[in-house]
């Protein structure tokens, strides 16, 4: 049988779930059946391959999760080891007197080629391996994985808490936060186990010393008693393959000690295994193989040293040094002459080239300028969360709105203060502030209780007031009443406060396209019929970006598709369109509002007001050029003062009017008094009830 239908078939009973019960009754044959030498050798041999492949896997994970079932395998191995310890004790003492080859060609291997025949020099190799495995390695190795079960455990709490926190932030969603939790919960089982399998390894270590006694001495007195040999002979023909069983299942013994030690003192902080981060952190210097070399070769001049060892020694890290050094200074090259290139290149292109409307450059629609000193805060590699911030806020908005925001394009601006940023759109800037990447803005919510030491400010987002206060304020703060954040989460705070109020200027026709394509897939006829048969495509864009623009989600575009395929044949007019696109989808405008209460408060207009209003509109237009300014000027005063009152007592502020004002009432106070929602009667759902809090009358 070839070795490739060896693997096949280990992998076939792998697969079918035999792999331990068959390694368990191998373990108990071992242990009740008498072995021929033969098996006892590929045994032997097996158990050597099996250590190898063990620390090797060790070797090239990339983390120790990886081989999670490694606590599992050294029990497996050890009790494997101990198996073949009682079935070479058995035949050692049964067939021993008769010769080497009666046990077996590995045993007689070990016992008279690796130590020379010589019992005594076996005692003090196997003496010196067992103080290795037993002292140096397992001990270490079993206070570490103690140490680092500790430690994991406690870091638990933790590491929930900050994935409960990405959650809520929107950084991750449900089944990103599910696989972190199983990492963690994982990882903590994986240093838990550990801690429990290195007593193991050590077990067998003492193990390996107990049975070498009870092997010797059982021996001698079986050769002297029962076989007759005389105490000289007894003791080198048993002591002799009781070293060389000790060898043979202390070197297996010491390779197992080893990975564990691996796994459990190796930082996994990179996707490098462990010959890789040894190869890049221990020789990427030259200068400390250059200083080492020198010292050997100031040893290897002294008289009486073995000088020419030591120059060989000192010329081979020279030249390690050497070769190390002109690797570095290649890859400096490259990287120079990539950016020396560069522009020339770019130069030459220009002067060959003509131009094209390829050089004209599309402004971006959303852009994020920062200073020097916040270059940090977007950076990866010197960890910068901004970008994840930035990412999880355009998710979040994504969701809410109902389209996929487009991305943010980061760059540093030198004309920029240092600690200074700008949110454009469009190539236009709609917003710029100032952080302190060092510090946290403790915000003040409207209640505090107490004064805090450090740079008064405001936040950018919502303009409340604001203190910069050290890392280390951050618990007082929190005593008091303020919410503190870092200086990533107000600039990716006020980023979301600017994209959600200018929500309609990042939609347009690929977006409305976009959509429309998602809803064939469900709704096929509907699109069919809605674009180009009913509306055309603009005067969908337009309704849509009516709809974002007065806060109305769009997620539900299956309703706004009927309902538009059915006014579309009445009108193509994109305010009439949108009127009655609200008035459908009222239940979810009311729920943004007011939540699951059935009784919605609201402030009215005065009912001759609202007439007057109404002829002033059907005569100068929806412009409301007809309206007199002081009347004007003296309803905004009367709506604000109402808005105020409604918020002061924990109400949506919610204007009631008919639904032929309602559009040029939205507009006239959407700049002027902030949080005030302006509905039509037609948008409250039947089965609300409607509580009248105020009433702006003419003369109000």
């Amino acid at each position: 049988m070839d070795l490739a239908k060896v693997v096949e078939t280990i992998k076939s009973i792998s697969s079918m779930g035999l792999g331990a019960p068959v390694v368990i009754v191998m373990i108990l044959s071992m242990i009740v059946l008498p072995l021929p030498p033969f098996l006892l050798d590929l045994f032997f041999t097996f158990n050597i391959a099996f250590s190898l492949i063990i620390l090797l896997v060790v070797i090239y994970s990339l983390k120790p999760l990886e081989f999670a079932v490694f606590p599992s395998v050294i029990l497996i191995a050890t009790l494997l080891r101990l198996a073949l310890n009682v079935a070479s004790t058995r035949i050692i003492l049964l067939e021993g007197h008769e010769g080497g080859d009666s046990v077996g060609k590995v045993i007689e291997a070990f016992g008279s080629f690796v130590i020379g025949g010589n019992y005594a020099v076996g005692l003090v190799v196997f003496a010196i391996l067992v103080v290795i495995n037993f002292v140096v390695v397992t001990k270490g190795a079993g206070r570490v994985a103690e140490v680092g079960a500790r430690f994991t455990l406690d870091a638990m709490p933790g590491k929930q808490m900050a994935i409960d926190a990405d959650l809520n932030s929107g950084l991750i969603d449900q089944d990103q936060a599910r696989e972190r939790r199983i990492e963690v919960a994982a990882e903590a089982d994986f240093y838990g186990s550990m801690d429990g399998a290195s007593k193991f390894v050590r077990g067998d270590a003492i193990a390996g010393i107990i049975i070498l006694f009870i092997n010797v001495i059982g021996g001698l007195a079986i050769g002297v008693g029962q076989h007759g040999l005389s105490f000289s002979e007894a003791g080198e023909v048993y002591v002799l393959l009781t070293i060389g069983d000790g060898l043979v299942a202390q070197i297996p013994s010491l390779l197992l000690s080893t990975a564990s030690a691996i796994v459990v003192t190796s930082v996994r902080g990179s996707d490098e295994t462990v010959g890789q981060q040894v190869g890049n952190q221990l020789f990427n210097d030259p200068k400390s193989l250059i200083v080492t070399a020198a010292i050997m070769g100031m040893l290897g001049v002294i008289p009486g040293m073995p000088n020419l060892v030591f120059i060989l020694l000192s010329l081979a890290l020279l030249g390690s040094a050497y070769l190390i050094n002109q690797r570095h200074q290649k890859e400096q090259e490259d990287v120079l002459q990539q950016v020396a290139q560069s522009p020339q290149q770019q130069i030459a292109a220009q002067e060959i080239k003509e131009l094209g409307w390829d050089d004209v450059m599309p402004v971006d629609v959303i852009g994020l300028e920062v200073g020097y000193r916040l270059i940090p805060l977007v950076d990866k590699n010197q960890g910068g969360q901004l970008m994840t911030r930035i990412k999880g806020v355009r998710k979040k908005l994504s969701q809410e709105l109902g389209f996929l925001v487009p991305s943010v394009h980061i760059r540093d601006n030198l004309d920029l203060s240092p600690t200074g940023y700008r949110i454009s759109l469009m190539g236009v800037t709609v917003g710029e502030a100032e952080i302190m990447p060092e510090k946290e803005m403790a915000i003040n919510p409207g209640q505090v209780f107490g004064d805090l030491q450090g740079e008064a400010t405001q936040d950018p987002a919502f303009g409340l007031d604001a203190v910069w206060i050290e890392s280390n304020q951050k618990d007082q703060a929190q005593t008091l009443g303020y919410t503190v954040v870092d200086p990533g989460t107000v600039a990716a705070t006020h980023l979301s406060h600017i994209l959600q109020s200018n929500a309609h200027e990042l939609f347009g026709y690929e977006e409305a396209q976009n959509i429309l394509d998602n809803l064939s897939k469900s709704a096929p006829k509907l699109v069919e019929d809605l674009v180009p048969k009913t509306l055309a495509l603009g005067i969908v864009v337009k309704v849509l970006q009516n709809l974002l623009r007065e806060g109305v989600s769009i997620r539900d575009i299956r309703t706004i598709a009927e309902t538009l395929a059915e006014y579309g044949t009445k009108s193509q007019d994109p305010d009439v369109l949108t009127s009655a696109t609200r008035a459908a989808l009222g239940r979810s405008i009311v729920y943004e509002i007011n939540g699951v209460e059935k009784e919605l408060a609201v402030i009215t207009l005065d009912p001759e007001l609202e007439r007057l209003l109404l002829q002033s509109l059907q005569t100068a237009g929806e412009n409301g050029a007809g309206i007199e300014p002081g009347l004007a000027e003296q309803m905004n005063m009367s709506l604000e003062e109402s808005a105020q009152k409604m918020e002061m007592e924990g109400q949506a502020a919610v204007l009631l009017v008919s639904s032929f004002i309602r559009p040029w009432l939205a507009r006239f106070v959407r700049h002027s008094i902030s949080g005030l929602h302006v509905l039509a009667y037609n948008e409250i759902p039947e089965d609300h009830q409607i509580k009248v809090i105020s009433t702006v009358g003419q003369n109000a």
